[in-house]
């Protein structure tokens, strides 16, 4: 997967299927979204495109920023991305002047003119623009126009819960890590920087590695002991991690 990040200097995509959102959690309606791509770049020779937005909009239209925990940071989210199959990640850098937009100003001078989408999959609750006034009717009205096809897909349910990233987030809040698995279908993820501690438990015969967070809005679960599985350099450890004070 190649990463961009400068909408300047994008490269010139084949025949490109994309679809464009947060994408928090890369959970399995996400994952419905970036399969179906995939399945249509192999179709049409094409390459699979995934737009998303960092910093995460509601942090820059100053919605809920205080409150809002991510699932995913943007490295944990490329990661798997990468290992679903996308082609190509863009980071679209997310400001006011961005979200000002006019919807039509963002399918034409930002869609058509940096991708030249061939294909365009989005949700079903897919807004863009203004004040999000731009919605699936809008992209279809145009896309004779910039001769592209137009596929929404629908919700997803698993064990009959619509699969959403508030409700991953609802379910890491509360500290249950095995709905979180279920939504997002793999399992939930920190990441870090081993730091120095007290070292007291090399002391005690159970040494530990500390982790720095990268990201202060990332989401951490409720205090407690968990049973993880720790990688480092690639290689893959059964351990126990404690949230807390200490």
């Amino acid at each position: 997967m190649i990463i961009h990040k400068d909408l300047d200097s994008l490269p010139t995509f084949r025949n490109a299927v994309v679809t464009i959102g947060s994408f928090d959690g890369v959970h399995q309606g996400h994952q419905q979204i970036i399969q179906r791509i995939i399945s249509i770049a192999k179709e049409v020779n094409g390459c699979s495109v995934l737009i998303t937005f960092h910093p995460h909009p509601r942090f820059v239209l100053g919605k809920d920023e205080d409150s809002l925990k991510l699932i995913h940071t943007l490295e944990e989210k490329a990661y798997h991305l990468d290992k679903l199959g996308i082609d190509h990640l863009v980071v679209v850098p997310f400001s006011i002047d961005f979200a000002a937009q006019t919807p039509e100003d963002y399918i034409e001078k930002f869609l058509v003119k940096k991708f030249h989408p061939k294909v365009i999959v989005i949700g079903y609750d897919h807004k863009f623009g203004k004040n999000r006034m731009g919605n699936f009717e809008l992209l279809e009205k145009y896309k004779v126009a910039h001769s592209y096809s137009l596929i929404e897909i629908s919700k997803k349910d698993v064990s009959n819960i619509t699969v959403s990233s508030t409700k991953v987030r609802q379910a890491l809040h509360l500290g249950n890590v095995d709905k979180a698995w279920q939504l997002l279908g793999h399992p939930f993820m920190l990441s870090g920087m081993v730091v120095k501690g007290q070292q007291i438990g090399s002391t005690i015969g159970f040494p530990t590695a500390n982790i720095k967070l990268t990201d202060p809005n990332k989401l951490v679960p409720p205090d407690g002991i968990y049973a993880v599985r720790i990688s480092i350099d690639l290689v893959t450890y059964d351990g126990m991690m404690y949230i807390g004070h200490r």
